[in-house]
């Protein structure tokens, strides 16, 4: 389905328990900023246009919501639903108008495995948006556990219009724009949250961001290294709640001609684990973490 008119990830939905204490994390200690309230929910957004990157919503048990990614046009939304509907999938109701944060105009669906994803065309975007050492400009992307794969991925080509840009022997990784991916598979038990990414401006700021991590006593749990596919540089840490999180920065950027490489393409030599070959391998805790946040069972509405 190519040209189906996504233009990026926006945002990531939470369930928290301690909404106060994440919220204190991702502005304190993350670089977010606080953007605005909607009863105990709290939104928080980077420096970049995205009118927020995450939204904090209570719950009794840490779950993931929804991811939200962001379409072109209304035609564009619209399209991508007739699609839907045609692919048999479930959806909470037609495109309409968002009445939540961010506004703009979309759907919800939910995915052959269960996940929640909402796709929103014409939501707010910060005019001010410019990078700013040291705190997160955007989402990078979202990585999924996925029983089948395959099959999470071909959803994702053939009716949301992403394009299969790598496979390594763990995640097939996709993309709907110029960045390597903007999310990616990852061979599990079911669909978890295996991590979510955020871009920095450079190099300095994963170093520096990292460093104000370690300061207030949170451990670098893998990294700083430089990744094969996406070639971005990466550190990871287990946030509140076991959720795991990364810093990264110098996405590649693709286009149609990018050849798609396979696992025999991605072989470390022994003992690396990345490009540099500097970082150890994650630690016990992230790989217990990347598994442990579980989708919502009931769709998070349009707002």
């Amino acid at each position: 389905m190519a040209g189906a008119g996504l233009t990026g990830l926006r945002s990531v939905e939470l369930g928290v328990v301690d909404v106060a204490a994440n919220a204190h994390f991702y502005t304190e200690i993350w670089g977010l900023a606080p953007l605005a309230r909607a009863g105990a929910t709290v939104y928080l957004r980077g420096t970049g246009a995205p009118h927020h990157l995450l939204g904090l919503h209570p719950r009794r048990k840490a779950e993931l919501l929804n991811v939200t990614f962001a379409a072109r046009s209304r035609a564009d939304v619209d399209r991508l639903y007739a699609a839907v509907q045609r692919a048999g999938t479930a959806a909470a109701g037609a495109p309409a108008t968002v009445a939540g944060a961010g506004g703009g105009y979309g759907f919800v669906l939910r995915d052959p495995e269960g996940r929640n994803v909402r796709i929103v065309a014409e939501d707010v975007r910060h005019a001010d948006a410019a990078p700013v050492a040291d705190r997160p400009h955007e989402l990078a992307h979202v990585v999924l556990n996925a029983a089948d794969v395959s099959r999470s991925r071909a959803f994702f080509v053939e009716v949301l219009g992403f394009r299969l840009t790598d496979r390594t022997e763990r995640m097939d990784f996709i993309t709907c724009n110029d960045h390597h991916h903007n999310i990616a598979f990852a061979r599990g038990a079911g669909p978890t949250l295996n991590h979510i990414a955020f871009e920095m401006p450079d190099l300095e700021s994963v170093m520096r961001g990292a460093g104000r991590l370690r300061d207030h006593g949170y451990r670098i749990e893998w990294g700083v290294g430089r990744h094969g596919p996406g070639h971005n540089v990466f550190a990871y840490f287990v946030g509140p709640e076991e959720v795991v999180i990364e810093y990264t920065a110098e996405v590649q950027r693709v286009d149609e001609h990018y050849r798609v490489g396979g696992p025999e393409d991605w072989q470390w030599p022994p003992g690396r684990i990345d490009r540099w070959g500097i970082s150890g391998p994650p630690s016990a805790r992230l790989r217990e973490a990347q598994q442990k946040i579980r989708f919502a069972d009931i769709i998070l509405g349009r707002d």
